[in-house]
């Protein structure tokens, strides 16, 4: 099976991220819902749309922060559901 990986990722408003992956597949996550639900020191400055806003892909992922203070498997972005 091919590696599945992001090829690019948009601000969709109201701390969502619409991601499009290497075969095509789009999908809508709710980042801001996840870190909600799973406060931490770490990820709240995230609930920021201006610290929200500054996620980057890298190595085909999509990240929050210098050290990646924020990302989410792979596997789970591409079926839209993150835990």
């Amino acid at each position: 099976m091919e590696r599945i990986y992001i090829t690019k990722a948009e601000n969709a408003g109201n701390l969502k991220v619409c991601l499009t992956f290497s075969d095509d597949t789009q999908q809508t996550i709710d980042v801001g819902g996840f870190i909600r639900n799973h406060p931490h020191p770490q990820y709240n400055k995230y609930l920021n749309p201006r610290s929200f806003n500054r996620f980057t892909v890298e190595n085909g992922n999509v990240v929050w922060g210098k050290n990646w203070d924020l990302m989410f498997p792979i596997e789970q972005l591409y079926v839209g559901k993150i835990e």
